[in-house]
C-alpha cells in the first residue's frame, strides 16, 4: 500500500469514527430531552412511570378546581374514564377552566398526584390527541365535532 492510500484510509476512517461519536452523543442527548403525553388512563397503567417529566392532557374536572393561594392551584384531569390530581404553583393561563381541554407537564407522584410546573389550556378540542379524543368519544365527554 502506498503512502498515499494510507493516508487517505486513515483520514476516512477518522472521519468515521468523528461521525459515529456524534450521532451517539445526539441519539443519548435526545433520549433524556423526550417528553411523553399520556391521558390519565394511560398514566395509571404504567408501571416506571414515578420521577421522570411528562405531560397529562385532558378535561378539568367539573368542580374540581381549588386554589390554595393566589398561585397554588389544585384540580383534576379527566379523560372521562379516570382521575388524576394536579397541583400547579404559578400562573393559570386565561383559558383555563373546568370542563375544558388543558396539557400539564410535570411530574407524576408515588402518592397519586401530578405536581405540573406548566400548564396549557386549549381554546378548542381540536388539539386533542387521537387516543384521548377516542377515550372521550366513548365516555360521551366530547365536545368537538
Amino acid at each position: 500500500m502506498s503512502s498515499l492510500v494510507k493516508s487517505r484510509l486513515i483520514k476516512f476512517l477518522l472521519s468515521l469514527i468523528i461521525v459515529l461519536i456524534a450521532v451517539l452523543i445526539i441519539i443519548f442527548n435526545l433520549r433524556d430531552n423526550i417528553i411523553y403525553f399520556y391521558g390519565p388512563t394511560e398514566l395509571l397503567k404504567i408501571s416506571d412511570k414515578q420521577g421522570q417529566i411528562m405531560r397529562l392532557g385532558g378535561l378539568v374536572s367539573v368542580d374540581s378546581f381549588q386554589n390554595e393561594t393566589d398561585s397554588i392551584f389544585y384540580f383534576s384531569i379527566t379523560d372521562g374514564e379516570n382521575e388524576i390530581d394536579v397541583k400547579y404553583e404559578g400562573i393559570l393561563p386565561n383559558l383555563f377552566a373546568e370542563d375544558k381541554g388543558v396539557v400539564v407537564e410535570g411530574v407524576y407522584m408515588n402518592d397519586g398526584r401530578f405536581i405540573a410546573n406548566k400548564v396549557l389550556a386549549k381554546h378548542d378540542e381540536n388539539y386533542m390527541p387521537p387516543e384521548v379524543i377516542e377515550t372521550l368519544k366513548k365516555s360521551g365527554k366530547w365536545q368537538g365535532e
